[in-house]
């Protein structure tokens, strides 16, 4: 039973393992790094963010 969960994990880890490095692939090649680096949402989210003193 413990070797049989064991495996399991295993092949859980491993699967998360690979979508991680295809995700980070695939972000990568998509953006560029200006893009990726940039702090644009917290403009945006500054900008909409009204505060009543």
């Amino acid at each position: 039973m413990w070797v049989a969960l064991s495996y399991a994990c295993w092949g859980i880890s491993i699967v998360l393992a690979l979508w991680m490095l295809y995700d980070w692939f695939k972000v990568d090649t998509t953006f560029s790094e200006e893009v990726l680096t940039s702090s644009r949402e917290g403009e945006l989210e500054a900008v909409s963010e009204k505060h009543r003193i």
